[in-house]
């Protein structure tokens, strides 16, 4: 039952545009099976895309969050504050199934969805995996884990598909998510930022230090300390990337280039830390071999990327020709379904 956390340490680098496509064509091509979303983020972006887009799905939203408890993640929560170390047995109750409100969606895939209030929460939740029993850390820890397990025994299978939309800072609720996460796919930009990100991301995770002597994470000690799973780097990501002319090209080329030696350099000291992928090739031997395991590239498709997160259509699904947004009418070009549609279908194909 493979487990996916989307993730960087940084913003605007497309996580929650990224989650909704992966997990919309995943879902597609993978109808035999159900899929669950778990949106960890409080800003509920990707949320708001599975329900039908910025109308429709931040109505679905409000109507979520307005219900008594709240069909949400903050409701989870909640319900887990009150039994931190016990799991209640409720996590299954706060799924939501976006393709009845938003056809687009596939039917075979379910959602927990984000909520602003956990924001409200962070501090409890932060209380409860300090004091009381010995073990008070994992077992917070694990409330996602717990979850996921409720919705397994719900569904009576062994097998499905789970993506966790992770909150850009490393709070708690990031915390949550990748003590339960088998795999890691990191999206960047390719700007100098991202290859701090990036930094960022192997250090907290992982406790990697560049600088001899340098401080290791708590998050990484605590999970060693308790031997708690940390997941394994499955695609580093470059999202959204802007492709205009030959020097442009170039100068992402070379950012994107310098990120994936930051990652390299981490696979030749811990290959550990990486998730081989299933495709009987074996760890890759070399760096050509590397990135071409666990490097992958999205194009931007502009207008088209913003019309299909506005409207909540995948972009496997997006047809060319005019949209309505807000009132005003938007083209979409086949041009540029046609930079990033095999993007998308190419990186979901890559994922078990």
């Amino acid at each position: 039952m493979p487990t996916y956390a989307i993730w960087n340490n940084k913003g605007g680098v497309g996580k929650s545009y990224l989650t909704f496509q992966i997990a919309a064509e995943y879902a597609r091509t993978h109808l035999g099976q159900k899929v669950l979303v778990i949106d960890m983020c409080p800003q509920a972006n990707s949320s708001s895309m599975f329900l039908g887009g910025m109308e429709r799905g931040e109505a679905a939203l409000d109507e979520l969050g307005g219900a008594t408890p709240r069909r949400t993640i903050a409701g989870y929560v909640r319900e887990r504050i009150s039994s931190p170390y016990q799991n209640p047995r409720v996590g299954a109750a706060y799924l939501t199934r976006p393709h009845d409100r938003n056809g687009s969606v596939p039917e075979n895939l379910y959602l927990v969805t984000g909520d602003e209030e956990l924001e409200m929460l962070a501090s409890r939740v932060e209380g409860a995996s300090r004091p009381g029993p010995d073990d008070a850390w994992p077992k917070v820890h694990q409330w996602i884990l717990d979850l996921i397990d409720d919705v397994r025994q719900l569904w009576d299978v062994d097998q499905f598909t789970v993506f966790i939309d992770c909150n850009p800072s490393f709070g708690i609720y990031t915390e949550l998510a990748m003590a339960s996460a088998e795999r890691l796919i990191i999206p960047f930009s390719a700007d100098g930022s991202s290859r701090r990100a990036v930094r960022t991301v192997l250090s907290l995770l992982y406790g990697t230090t560049r600088l001899l002597g340098g401080e290791r994470s708590e998050f990484a000690r605590q999970l060693e300390r308790f031997k708690l799973r940390v997941p394994g780097i499955y695609f580093y990501v470059g999202n959204r990337l802007t492709q205009a002319n030959k020097a442009s090209a170039a100068a992402f080329r070379t950012v994107v280039n310098s990120i994936g030696a930051e990652i390299y350099a981490v696979w030749r000291q811990n290959p550990n830390r990486f998730c081989i992928h299933p495709t009987g090739v074996g760890p890759p031997a070399n760096t050509k071999a590397f990135r071409d395991m666990f490097q992958f590239e999205v194009a931007d498709a502009n207008t088209a990327s913003v019309v299909s997160g506005a409207l909540g259509i995948p972009i496997v699904a997006l047809t060319a020709g005019q949209h309505t947004i807000a009132g005003r009418n938007h083209t979409v070009n086949q041009s540029q379904l046609d930079k990033q549609i095999p993007n998308i279908q190419e990186l979901v194909s890559r994922i078990e």
